[in-house]
């Protein structure tokens, strides 16, 4: 080793926020001070995925993992662990054994001990901004070996044995699509990577393109020799400010290397990559949507087919596969594709990397083998449901996917379980209810976000996404019927079989989903006027109960003049025709005293 320690610390979108830059600053001050930057070095790396307790800091070589640190804590941090060489121990995630003093390392931390990080193998391990460190972990050595040792039918035959299907949410198998695209006759050919990733809750393609930005700048390179295409280009929404200067970095590097542009390594091949930014519509996902924009028109679906490896980008054959998808190539072609095959399930081969997020005690990005249950994942990596609730239901596929139960936490989780559960792989979005969620709400949640971002081009999903929306509404405000749920059902699956593309396709499938499962707490709303979680705001009702003494407090917070009235030391009323629903009165109550129902 160069250096004696090596102090990383993560530098994702989430760290930095949290002041992760001036960590860094702090710490190089600090060693500067203490002249040991000539034997510690200093790296600002990606995501580290355990987001539930960043900013946090990686020393090696004794990998002491340390969690929430803030920029104050740079001087301690140099002072103990660097120039005395003991830990700092109320940083460390894992506190060492006292008779040891030895902190466990990274890999027997709950979170990541059943995580298998392939697409994720760099984040968190070099710094994005330093070639380098990409190359000195065997990045480029697959372009390499395909500009030298294998043939385009090689390279599919690889990635067939492999068995990867596309990460975008579909499924496509990726052999096939690279197969559609090479046989396509054409002297001009395009590479495009979807980057345009908008699903609430969802950060996957950001941190892997901020975290590694070179392992999807080699893949498309691999595509473009694959298919005989000559420029590619990364479509991304422009909201992802970090991503974007990490690949603008990552491409001017690849280019003084030799890796990217004229002539790559000599091979006579020449491959460029440009940046195109999307404005954030969450139907551009959609690839012909994609295309369209990239032309410069408006981003909406067209019919298929054609498909875009027939007739794609200008109208030319076109090669399309999403962030994660890509940065699983490189990998799969250096060390074969037997040994991605080795994980998965027979017809879900590999890893999939997913945003664990909700109600959820160990949020982060994580990367798993296909077949793990959602079991694990919630209660081994997740750590379980928080402050002791009860785990009610798991979204998967962000608003295109549905809900899972707890009836379902022991299915291995691949493409084809998630779907005959009524839900779906999708982009790898996966969010935690509790028993405090109401389903109706989040399905109205998801309904919201669909029919807002619906291009309007095709009537079942224009139409019928506003339909959904106003049938849940009622229910919400207590005025839904038990024909509500009929029509819902039966637009629902209209909307699945007459809908352009997959946004309107995919839009019912949360409330279609909860009907399936959670179709007494719809009744409740409807028959009974309430929400059995107490969250749809005007079926809630606020009472006072004897504990009151009253001491006025709720009244004098209470935003309505007059709502809530008595006299001191007697209990209080609430008018329920004057009350707002704003939970005030019982936030400050502090006898509880006041009783949401």
């Amino acid at each position: 080793m160069k250096y004696k320690n090596y102090i990383l610390i993560c530098a994702g979108t989430a760290c930095e926020s949290s002041k992760a830059d001036e960590i860094y600053r702090n710490l190089m001050k600090e060693l500067d001070a203490h002249k040991l930057l000539n034997e510690t070095q200093v790296l600002k790396t990606g995501c580290f995925g355990f987001c539930e307790k960043g900013p946090i800091v990686k020393v090696l070589p004794d990998e002491s993992f340390y969690v929430h640190v803030k920029p104050e804590d740079a001087k301690e941090l140099v002072e103990e662990h660097i120039i005395k060489g003991r830990r700092v121990n109320r940083l460390l995630y894992n506190k060492p054994c006292e008779e040891t003093n030895v902190a466990k390392k990274l890999d027997s931390i709950g979170f990541y001990q059943k995580q298998v990080r392939v697409v994720l193998r760099n984040c968190g391990f070099i710094d994005p901004e330093v070639i380098d460190e990409y190359i000195a972990r065997d990045g480029y050595a697959a372009l390499e070996k395909v500009l030298f040792e294998m043939s385009a039918d090689d390279i599919i035959n690889e990635l067939k044995t492999s068995g990867l299907r596309g990460r975008g949410g579909a499924g496509f198998p990726t052999w096939r699509k690279g197969m559609f695209t090479k046989d396509a006759q054409n002297e001009e050919k395009f590479v495009v990577c979807n980057a345009d990733e908008g699903d609430p809750g969802a950060y996957m393609d950001r941190s892997i393109l901020e975290g590694d930005p070179h392992s999807v700048l080699e893949a498309m390179t691999i595509a473009g020799k694959t298919i005989g295409a000559n420029r590619g280009y990364i479509y991304i929404r422009a909201e992802y400010p970090l991503a974007i200067h990490r690949l603008e970095v990552a491409i001017k590097q690849a280019k003084e290397f030799g890796l990217l542009g004229e002539n790559i390594l000599n091979s006579g091949f020449n491959f460029d990559i440009e940046i195109r930014l999307g404005a954030g519509a969450f139907v551009c996902g959609e690839e012909t949507a994609l295309l369209a924009s990239l032309e410069g028109r408006r981003g909406m679906p067209v019919p298929r087919p054609p498909f875009p490896a027939v007739k794609g980008l200008w109208g030319k054959p076109t090669l399309i596969n999403n962030v994660e998808s890509y940065a699983n190539i490189p990998a799969i072609l250096t060390k074969g594709g037997n040994w991605f095959a080795q994980f998965g399930t027979e017809s879900s081969k590999g890893t999939k990397v997913f945003a664990l997020t909700g109600k959820i005690t160990n949020s982060g990005l994580i990367e798993v083998p296909m077949g793990i249950t959602l079991r694990e994942i919630i209660y081994e990596i997740g750590g379980g449901i928080p402050n002791g609730k009860k785990f009610k239901a798991v979204q998967t596929g962000g608003p295109s996917g549905g809900m899972i139960t707890a009836d379902y936490l022991d299915t291995p989780i691949d493409f084809d379980n998630l779907i005959k559960l009524g839900s779906m792989m999708g982009s790898g979005g996966m969010i935690v209810m509790d028993e405090d969620d109401c389903v109706v709400d989040v399905s109205k949640f998801y309904l919201e976000f669909t029919v807002d971002e619906s291009c309007g081009k095709c009537s079942p999903c224009r139409i019928g996404g506003r339909q959904l929306m106003n049938y849940l509404e009622k229910i919400t405000n207590g005025e839904g019927t038990d024909e509500d749920i009929r029509k819902m059902r039966l637009i629902g699956h209209a909307m699945q079989m007459a809908s352009l593309c997959a946004l309107g396709q995919t839009a019912p499938n949360p409330i279609i989903s909860t009907l399936a499962y959670f179709e007494d707490e719809y009744m409740a709303h409807i028959h009974d006027r309430k929400c059995p979680a107490g969250k749809c705001q005007k079926l809630i009702r606020y009472f006072i109960n004897e504990k009151c003494i009253g001491c006025t407090l709720c009244a004098k917070k209470c935003p309505v003049d007059g709502c809530i009235k008595g006299e001191k030391k007697q209990v209080h009323v609430i008018n329920q025709e004057a009350c707002i629903k704003c939970g005030e009165c019982e936030r400050v109550c502090k006898f509880k005293a006041v009783v949401k129902i």
